[in-house]
This record gives C-alpha cells, sequence and structure tokens, in this order.
C-alpha cells in the first residue's frame, strides 16, 4: 500500500499512479487535475527564446517578410497553424506559409528554398518541427541575410545548425524535454505575447485557444504523455470541445464527430488520419488551409477533399497489408523487420509500419521508391526501442535519417536496401547490450472482477487520460467474464459487439472494431483482455469495454 496521501485512492489508482512515476498526493493532485497557471514552465527557459522574441518583434515592426516553414505532418502543420494565427492576431500580414511535398521534396529544411525565398526579400524563416539537423540550409540562409529561428523537437545532431536563435526542448536548461514541435511553436507565442502582449492589444489568456492545435499535435505524434504534454493535450482536447474552427466543425460533422463528448481516441483514431491524407495523397496545404479557413463555404469544400482523400488511403493501406501478410506467410518473422516494394506509397509507409508494429510486436522499416529513383521509408519503433539510436548505429548504410525514439525517416541507395535487415538485426543486439532500450510505461494487465466495472469506475479510470505514450490506456483482464452472445454491427458487418456476463447476473457490452473475420477461441473460460471506456448514446452515459485480446 502507499503512503504520503496515496492510501486514499484505490489499489487500481494507486497502481496508475505508480506507473507514471507519482509517489505523492499533491503529485497524484496535479495530475489528475493539472493547472494552466502553474503548469507550464517559463518559456524563457528555453535556449535562445529571448533572442527568438526580440527578433519576430523586429521583423513584424520592421515590416519584414517572414515564412514560416513547417513539416508536412499532423506536428508541423498544427504548429504552422499557431504561428500563423498568432501572426494574424498582432496584426501582421507580409508572412507566408511553406510546407513541402512529401513526395517530390521529402522531410527537411531543403535549400532550394532558401533560395526561392531569398528572390522574394525573406528576412526571416521561422522552422517548425523541422531543421535540427539541417546544417546546410540553415547556413546558406545565414550566409544571404536571412535569419532563422529553428523550431523543432527532434533527435539533437552531433553538431547544431548555425541558426540565428534554437528553440528546442533539450538546448539549454529547459526543464521538460518531450514536448512536440508544435508544443515548442505554442512555447513561442506564449513568450512573445507575456513580454509584448499590450503592445499588440492582445487579450490575457488568447494563446490558450492555440492549445488546440498544441494539444491534436502532442497526441499525433506520439510524444510522452506527461508533464507539459499531458497539460497540453487536455485542454487542447478541452479548447476543440469548443472548436471555433470552421474546418474542423465541418470535418466532426462529416464523421459525425460530437466535439462534446471528444476524446484522444477520436482525435488519433479519426481526426489524424484524415488530416495526414492531405499531405499522403495530395498536398499537405489542404490541411493547413482546413484548418486556418474562417469561410464555411471553402471550410465544407476542403472536408469533402480529405474525407475523399482517407478513402483513398486507407484502400492503398489496405493493398499494401495483403502484400505484407503474404510477404510474410513466407519467412520467419525477425528482430527488425525491413520490408517494402519499389511501388509502395511512399505517403503512407508510416501507417503500414505502425499496422505492421502492432500485429508483429517488432521494431519495423518500411520502404517505397520516389520518382527520382531513391528509396525512401518510415519507422516505428516497439517495446522501447530506440529506432533513431538504431540508425545511428547503421547510419553508413543510409543516405539520411531522421525522427525521435519511436518514430523516425530515412532515405538509402537501392543497393543497400537488401542487406538493411541483416545489419540492423545485428545492431539491435550492440543497442540491446547498451542498455539503449527506453523505460516505457507498463501496460501490463491489471485483474478485476466483472461486478467492479461500472460507470464510477469507468470515471475513475478516465481521470488519467489522454492516455497514449507514456501514460498507456490501462488493460484488464476480467477474471470471471464469459461471453454469452456475440454479433456483427456497422453498415457492411466489420465489427464485433460481444455481451459478456459473470454468472451472477451482471452483463456488460464489449466491442471490437474491424474483427468480422477474428478467430475466436472456443474454451469456455477464454482470458478476455480489454479496455474500460464511456460511451455515450441520445445524451446517455453508458460504461462499456474495448476488446484488446481474446485468447
Amino acid at each position: 500500500m502507499m503512503k504520503n496521501g496515496l492510501e486514499n485512492y484505490s489499489l487500481i489508482e494507486q497502481l496508475l499512479f505508480s506507473r507514471v512515476g507519482i509517489k505523492t498526493q499533491e503529485e497524484a493532485v496535479s495530475f489528475l487535475k493539472p493547472s494552466i497557471s502553474d503548469g507550464f514552465h517559463d518559456p524563457f527557459l528555453m535556449r535562445d527564446m529571448e533572442k527568438a522574441v526580440v527578433r519576430i518583434f523586429e521583423a513584424i515592426t520592421g515590416g519584414e517578410r517572414i515564412v514560416i516553414y513547417s513539416d508536412y505532418d499532423c506536428d508541423g502543420i498544427p504548429g504552422a497553424v499557431i504561428l500563423s494565427d498568432f501572426l494574424r492576431k498582432i496584426g501582421s500580414k507580409n508572412f507566408s506559409v511553406y510546407i513541402p511535398d512529401r513526395h517530390e521534396e521529402g522531410y527537411g529544411f531543403h535549400s532550394h528554398v532558401v533560395e526561392s525565398t531569398e528572390k522574394n526579400g525573406t528576412k526571416l524563416i521561422i522552422t517548425v518541427d523541422v531543421g535540427i539537423s539541417s546544417l546546410e540550409a540553415v547556413f546558406l540562409a545565414q550566409s544571404k541575410g536571412i535569419d532563422v529561428i529553428v523550431t523543432d523537437h527532434h533527435t539533437l545532431p552531433e553538431e547544431l545548425p548555425s541558426a540565428f536563435a534554437i528553440l528546442h526542448p533539450q538546448v539549454g536548461e529547459y526543464p521538460f524535454p518531450h514536448l512536440s514541435g508544435a508544443g515548442v511553436a505554442w512555447k513561442l507565442v506564449s513568450a512573445f505575447l507575456s513580454k509584448y502582449r499590450e503592445y499588440f492589444g492582445v487579450p490575457e489568456r488568447w494563446e490558450e485557444w492555440l492549445l488546440d492545435m498544441a494539444g491534436f499535435a502532442t497526441l499525433s505524434d506520439m510524444v510522452p504523455l506527461v508533464g507539459e504534454n499531458r497539460l497540453i493535450a487536455k485542454y487542447g482536447i478541452s479548447v476543440l470541445r469548443k472548436n471555433r474552427r470552421p474546418g474542423i466543425a465541418k470535418l466532426f460533422k462529416k464523421i459525425k464527430m460530437d466535439p462534446a463528448t471528444l476524446n484522444e481516441d477520436d482525435l488519433t483514431f479519426m481526426l489524424t488520419p484524415r488530416l495526414n491524407a492531405a499531405g499522403r495523397m495530395d498536398t499537405p496545404y489542404l490541411a493547413y488551409n482546413l484548418l486556418v479557413s474562417e469561410n464555411d463555404k471553402e471550410a465544407e469544400e476542403l472536408a469533402e477533399k480529405l474525407e475523399g482523400m482517407n478513402t483513398t488511403r486507407k484502400t492503398s493501406v489496405a493493398q499494401i497489408m495483403k502484400e505484407v501478410k503474404k510477404k510474410m506467410v513466407e519467412r520467419d518473422v525477425p528482430s527488425v523487420l525491413v520490408i517494402g516494394e519499389p511501388d509502395w506509397r511512399i505517403g503512407v509507409l508510416g501507417l503500414v509500419a505502425s499496422k505492421i508494429v502492432e500485429e508483429y510486436k517488432i521494431p519495423v522499416f518500411t520502404w517505397g521508391r520516389n520518382g527520382d529513383g531513391l528509396i525512401k521509408g518510415s519507422v516505428r519503433s516497439f517495446g522501447g526501442i530506440n529506432v533513431f539510436n538504431l540508425m545511428n548505429l547503421a547510419k553508413e548504410e543510409f543516405n539520411g535519417f531522421g525522427g525521435h525514439s519511436q518514430a523516425g525517416g530515412f532515405s538509402i541507395l537501392e543497393e543497400n536496401i537488401f542487406t538493411l535487415e541483416d545489419r540492423l538485426v545485428e545492431k539491435l543486439v550492440e543497442l540491446e547490450n547498451n542498455s539503449e532500450r527506453e523505460e516505457l510505461a507498463s501496460d501490463s494487465p491489471i485483474s478485476i472482477t466483472l461486478g467492479e466495472v461500472d460507470i464510477s469506475f469507468a470515471k475513475r479510470i478516465n481521470a488519467f487520460a489522454p492516455f497514449g505514450v507514456g501514460n498507456p490506456k490501462p488493460i484488464f483482464e476480467l477474471v470471471d467474464a464469459k461471453i454469452i452472445e456475440t454479433k456483427s454491427f456497422g453498415k457492411t458487418g466489420d465489427h464485433l459487439m460481444f455481451t459478456l456476463g459473470d454468472g451472477k447476473g451482471k452483463r456488460i457490452k464489449m466491442i471490437s472494431f474491424f474483427a468480422k473475420d477474428k478467430i475466436l477461441p472456443e474454451t469456455e473460460n477464454p482470458t478476455i483482455l480489454a479496455n474500460v471506456e464511456i460511451s455515450y448514446f441520445m445524451g446517455r452515459e453508458e460504461v462499456r469495454l474495448r476488446l484488446v485480446e481474446i485468447k
């Protein structure tokens, strides 16, 4: 039994606290009810923040042209929205947003963009979620008299770029190292307004409206949901529930999502794929324009386009996964998997990698070939293996690579791709011997009875949300549950609904999406692992289970 006040919580709550490192009553209260007023660190603790804020002020008041250069994913694009909303709020009009094409340009801050921005008189470039490894492009910009403020969160290279200012949670004395790219952008806005709010007449706390984008990015980019990230994600969801963006409203309506009951699963499984579909299947500007649109008609058209692209994206991923399963039948499962084909669409490789990780429980490198013949790919981790460090150990194999501990991207010559798996398997042994595996919060199942599961229990568990990396959704083993009934639901019967009973009169529903082909065990007493959640139907709250595994 825990002490320090935690003994007042249930044993299950105490266990969940221990998983995220909570040891005192004060920490528990702060975790369950985080406060904006005292939960954020001073943004000026980030190295170069003062320099960056003053330089932006000089650029705005001096009428200089500013370019926001962001990554094309659901961290970079929301970060670009944060900065563009901010610049509009303070009356700046002399700025533009540049988002590279995923297929033609790929990840990174590119030198050719510096050349083009010089021609239109740009004097300041602010990167979002990119730039920390772009030594060449940053040096080129600075040599041409264009100041670069790098805001990024990706793994630090051995040599930092020669930027005017670098805002990165791991550079300097900033106390929280795990911010997302959009989180860093939000801290920049917070710092600027703390210094110049009165000058520009911006209302107190206005920047909190931008937490919708910072929170969305934090959940989408798989950064640990602890510390400031938990605060950003939790309040980001609250802002999205009060949504003021026409584009988000149209997207919510199209996918029949009620913003009042929005949670992290809705964002990561419903909203993120649709916004990411823009860059994967077409241009990332579609997602950016949807998020900043103030016109209902334009927002409706953009939401319609994104929905269509998402449908195409799902078809593409499903087709590739069929190929993956066929390949895997013909081979053993290695400790690190490298898999791909020249015609696999580069834009969906990250999604494919995530699905393979879910299926085979190993780190995965997926690859395809772009228009110029170069092999490009995506990486997803499993089990706390730091895939950035793994790539670094095999760096001579790659043309380039980047990312963070749990995900990344790479480029490689075709002649090296077919020996890459053997090399990575070899280097994984070296990585493990050097104890480089990250400690992630445990997601081991917790044993409970069906009788313990009610709405009060679900609300106590839900108080630990939002769940994600570093704060995994609790998995419960229902020790006395039996399956009473199973039926399919959904337009095409893709999903399963189970009725569970404990033999004492207690019954509860359990769902499993896209599970129509799931092979159920024939045993009378299967082991059932599930999440506990709250569903909302016709204005009523109901507790239900979501199947994780049945065996």
